[in-house]
């Protein structure tokens, strides 16, 4: 019996055509459009339409990822929903696959999906990731892993994945932990569950979260600058296994005083943050000004868990245990979905 796939379509590149007077990429197909291009789609599954909108990954905000949500929770509500797939621009699709990820607690398959290239170029993988995306969302051992991302044939959870390369199809991968698993001809294999399966949940987001990236001789104009603005949190992407400058040790001192919630990530792309070293600016010295130690997380996706985290509570406790405390599928803990 065919599965009943709900389609939700944002925008991005899997939308766009190459316009032939500029020669440049724009939104351009509607999802009718764009589905007459995906011959066989329908084989596998029963699908319906929601069209969300045309948006490019950079003009994505966090209110439209909570009006993305609302979208999303309905069609988790319906009985007769088997499982959903979202297309997304390519830029910013780990974030919003994540923040549905934190928001979600259904065990239905949630499949985001995009293109690198226009359906205007040779090579055009907007094809083949719907294909395999539809493919994914029904197969049974795809529920109970939170949201996933499925591009290049590859299926990786939404809590690792990152673009990792600005143009190349095999973009999107989960470097600290490897895929979740693959799709090949229409057969869909799950080799691991992912090692991080949480739920946050929450009925807004705090939007007023920054990001900076340290670097060699920075100073703390910035942080001061963002802190007399108004932020609510920080997310400092650090040196090596968390550390920063001196002058930004103490600039992160004063925001933590006001009131700002700080979390620390890496600026590299693999490992974790941890509190190795006990000099100024150091990953001990941080925690114990009570920095929020993000883990595995680079920048953006530490960003969204802040905004979520934040929009439930404002406790210092409660932000700790969230980002430190995870539940973790590996530990065979309740993971919340």
């Amino acid at each position: 019996m065919k599965q009943n796939i709900q389609l939700i379509f944002t925008g991005g590149t899997i939308s766009m055509q190459i316009d032939p007077k500029t020669g440049t990429a724009v939104p351009t197909l509607p999802p009718q459009d764009l589905l007459k291009l995906v011959p066989g789609l329908d084989r596998r599954a029963n699908l319906q339409i929601h069209d969300f909108g045309m948006y490019p990954g950079p003009h994505i905000t966090s209110k439209l990822m909570l009006d993305l949500w609302e979208v999303v929770q309905g069609y988790i509500k319906d009985p007769t929903i088997d499982g959903i797939v979202i297309t997304h621009g390519t830029d910013t699709l780990e974030e919003t696959a994540y923040f549905i990820d934190l928001m979600s607690r259904s065990p239905k398959p949630i499949v985001f999906t995009g293109s690198m290239r226009t359906s205007s170029e040779i090579g055009w993988d907007g094809l083949p990731n719907l294909i395999d995306s539809v493919a994914v969302a029904c197969h049974e051992h795809a529920r109970d892993l939170g949201v996933l991302v499925c591009l290049n044939g590859e299926i990786n959870p939404a809590s690792e994945v990152v673009k990792t390369h600005t143009d190349q199809m095999g973009t999107f991968q989960s470097p600290n932990f490897g895929m979740l698993g693959i799709v090949d001809k229409d057969n869909v294999y799950i080799y691991r569950k992912p090692e991080f399966l949480e739920y946050i949940g929450s009925s807004r987001v705090e939007p007023n979260v920054d990001l900076l990236k340290t670097y060699t001789g920075m100073d703390g104009f910035l942080i001061d600058c963002l802190v007399d603005r108004g932020v609510k949190g920080l997310v400092i992407e650090a040196m090596g296994r968390g550390n920063v400058p001196v002058p930004v040790y103490e600039s992160i001192l004063k925001a933590i005083e006001k009131g700002v919630t700080v979390v620390v990530v890496s600026r590299a792309g693999k490992g974790r943050v941890l509190d190795t070293y006990g000099y100024p600016g150091g990953g001990a010295m941080l925690r114990k000004a009570g920095v929020i130690f993000g883990g595995h997380l680079n920048g953006p996706k530490a960003r969204i868990k802040l905004m979520v985290a934040l929009g439930k509570t404002s406790d210092p406790k409660q932000l700790k245990e969230i980002f430190e405390h995870g539940r973790y599928i590996g530990t065979g803990e309740n993971s919340g979905r």
